[in-house]
């Protein structure tokens, strides 16, 4: 552990802020980044930028659930070959998708027999991840670690809602799930950009018992998140070039610019939602726009770093957004509680 993230009395200068945030004293590099995406995503917008398109959705396996566990072992893989690590350099691996019981990612990463943390948040775990790692290197109990969320079309339709071959028709409130991976690589030495806070969600429920409108669900969390983020660090809209939501939509975008407005905030100029950036509404049929723990990842290790490679972006607040939807308590009449994490990011 690093000299420079004690003080004189050798406490831990990493520093509690406010109710709900942590700002570090010697803030965690991030080192690389990889995403893999299906191939509707690839016909989207950001296509150009993702490191690997692949057209076939069963990625060469036998049920859906094997596909996503293969795309999230052929991310990592591609991160490490960036890199050029091996598993064995890097001490923690946080990663989670939307399955029960968490079997795409421990399908998915078991070959690589990196320590591990299986993490859930619903479509926030790439949020949660980069703040449990970050937390992990900044306090010197890592000195590599990476965070890991996927999402597969097929393999969340299975789970929360229909079969496919039910042909049901989907409002306009509901969002298209991302076929897709993003990990990050967090470590000590120099890269494009640092962690250096994060504000940990709380759960919050409206009571929105609307299976088909997670935007819905889910803005007040980010609101909360957000508001919060700007009490504990004592900022506002005007200290960020981004505020980036994870899979709000159009419907949820609305509700949260609402929401901040009520609180004195008016975030639209430098808000972005990855749900909406990640496809084409109009062209492509995805309704209120993108979802899933691979919208944000995806969206994060693609556009996001680019735009801070470059420096376009200086400091960004990105809060990926969850439903703590479940297809038991949904089933028992139960609302859909929401949640989101939030992680600043700096440029270096």
């Amino acid at each position: 552990m690093s000299k420079e993230q004690f003080g004189k009395d050798g406490c831990n200068m990493n520093q509690r802020k406010g109710a709900q945030s942590l700002e570090f004293a010697r803030a965690p590099y991030i080192l690389e980044g990889a995403c893999i995406v299906g191939k509707k995503e690839g016909e989207g917008p950001l296509g150009h930028l993702f490191d690997r398109v692949e057209e076939d959705p069963m990625f060469g396996m036998n049920t859906w659930e094997e596909a996503e566990s293969t795309l999230q072992q052929q991310t990592l893989q591609l991160l490490l070959d960036k890199t050029k690590l091996t598993p064995g350099e890097v001490h923690y691996l946080f990663a989670g998708d939307l399955l029960g019981q968490l079997i795409a990612t421990s399908f998915g990463v078991m070959s690589m027999e990196m320590p591990f943390f299986g993490i859930y948040g619903a479509c926030s775990t790439m949020g949660e991840g980069l703040g449990l790692a970050a937390m992990s290197v900044a306090g010197g109990f890592a000195g590599k670690a990476i965070a890991l969320a996927s999402s597969h079309f097929a393999s969340a339709e299975k789970t929360f809602r229909f079969p496919l071959d039910y042909g049901t028709q989907r409002p306009f409130s509901a969002t298209w799930t991302v076929t897709g991976c993003g990990c990050v690589l967090l470590g000590e030495e120099k890269g494009f950009a640092r962690i250096t806070g994060i504000t940990t969600g709380k759960i919050v429920d409206y009571g929105v018992k609307d299976s088909m409108n997670m935007g819905a669900c889910m803005a007040p969390a980010a609101a909360d998140t957000i508001y919060q983020n700007f009490m504990d660090f004592n900022r506002s809209d005007k200290d960020y070039d981004k505020i980036i939501t994870g899979d709000l939509g159009y419907v949820g975008q609305t509700i949260l610019l609402d929401l901040l407005k009520e609180k004195g905030y008016d975030i639209a100029k430098v808000h972005m939602d990855c749900g909406i950036e990640i496809f084409d509404n109009e062209n492509q049929d995805t309704h209120c726009g993108g979802s899933g723990c691979g919208c944000s990842a995806a969206t994060l290790c693609s556009y996001i770093f680019k735009q801070l490679r470059k420096n376009n972006w200086k400091r960004i607040l990105f809060v990926p957004t969850g439903a703590l939807l479940s297809p038991v308590s949904f089933n028992e009449g139960q609302s859909v509680p929401g949640i989101a994490h939030g992680v600043v990011i700096e440029s270096v």
